[in-house]
């Protein structure tokens, strides 16, 4: 009688996990780079560029919140204008109390993240359209409690005070460089977030992320914490940049709509994704919002279209061909040189497959010990 030891799987040239399989150092001096240049901008164009800049940056701050809920937490919700809202009456209310509403924008963020803790108490239980249903109701609860305050303009809303006597140029450079700093702040917090490994586990599949001993509770809370502290300060960049605050603007749906287009049109579940997508939104409407109805109607064939030929968003298109994250929070298997998951490249997938099941297949011994099976294939 003979003990057969079971054998190892695991490959003699082992594993290496990587986060990138390229040197992510030229991502980081690109973006220093990208940054200084973009802050240079009010000195170099017109102040009709940087005020669609302005907006821009507002719409990619709210996309990369809204990103971090349904691509990441897997919380879609329709309702995020309610922190927008928010952000934008902290901003007011401090600025009537004479603070400038530019030193308004932290509070702003942080005031939004703690009225999203008991908002959160009222809504973790929920999931899917159930969740989606009870943001909306909730924007629009917090919106007609907004409007029964007549010292903050009631119904109507009123000016934002704090500049007068500015210079119209000076405060559109101001404005500019808050919303740059806005933008840049929540990506760094996003990447910051997302290089752990519990948000993309929940997004992967949340039932296994459970059985892994991920706190998913925890992390969606923290999420959507964040989540309201960002679209909070971009609601503070947007009163500042229109220098009014109304309810009905500052809580109009449409806000959550443009979230949801930039990031399902530029990718679901990547933080590359809203930036792209919302420089194609950006570029259809002030290409197209002349056109009045024709405008939205070609913004909703536009994303009837990816959703039906491009599920993973125009950057997963990217993604796919040339293999390339620019912001890499994901891990990824080496063997020998090859990749096992994540960015295999496509010549080179069928070969890294071939390797990891043949390194992983259980060595049986061919002696006089070996089982019955083994000698019986051997001859």
């Amino acid at each position: 009688m003979s003990v057969v030891t079971q054998p190892s799987t695991r490959p003699a040239g082992g594993f290496r996990v990587t986060r990138s399989r390229r040197n992510v150092a030229w991502t980081w001096a690109a973006a220093v780079i990208v940054i200084v240049v973009l802050a240079l901008f009010p000195y170099i164009v017109y102040s009709g560029t940087t005020a669609i800049l302005v907006q821009a940056f507002i719409v990619l701050t709210m996309a990369s919140m809204w990103n971090l809920l349904a691509g990441y937490a897997g919380l879609v919700s329709v309702g995020q204008q309610a922190f927008v809202g928010l952000g934008a009456y902290f901003v007011l209310i401090l600025a009537i109390n004479g603070l400038s509403p530019f030193a308004g924008l932290p509070v702003a963020a942080i005031g939004s993240g703690v009225v999203a803790l008991p908002l959160w108490w009222l809504v973790s239980r929920l999931r899917s359209g159930y969740f989606a249903i009870a943001t909306w109701v909730l924007a629009a609860t917090i919106m007609l409690i907004i409007e029964r305050f007549s010292s903050i303009g009631g119904g109507t809303g009123m000016p934002l005070p704090g500049f007068t006597g500015m210079d119209p140029t000076l405060l559109t450079a101001y404005t500019y460089w808050a919303a740059l700093a806005v933008t840049v702040l929540t990506l760094v917090v996003i990447y910051l977030l997302l290089r752990g490994r519990v948000l993309t586990a929940i997004r992967d599949d949340e039932v296994a992320a459970r059985s892994s001993g991920a706190r998913v509770g925890l992390a969606r809370m923290l999420v959507f914490l964040v989540a309201g502290a960002g679209c909070g300060a971009a609601g503070g960049v947007l009163a500042i940049s229109q220098l009014q605050v109304q309810p009905s603007a500052v809580f109009s749906v449409q806000w959550t709509a443009e979230m949801a287009f930039a990031t399902i049109i530029g990718g679901l579940g990547t933080i590359e994704g809203p930036i792209i997508g919302t420089a194609v939104y950006m570029v259809l409407q002030q290409t197209l919002q002349s056109y009045n109805a024709w405008y939205l109607i070609i913004l909703g064939l536009v994303a009837m279209a990816v959703a039906l030929f491009a599920r993973r968003g125009l950057w997963g298109l990217v993604d796919s061909r040339l293999n390339l994250r620019l912001f890499p929070v994901g891990y990824w298997l080496r063997l020998n040189g090859d990749h096992l998951d994540g960015l295999t490249p496509p010549g080179r997938a069928g070969k890294a497959s071939r390797l990891a099941s043949r390194a992983a297949r259980p060595r049986q011994p061919a002696g006089p010990d070996a089982p019955v099976a083994a000698r019986d294939n051997k001859t």
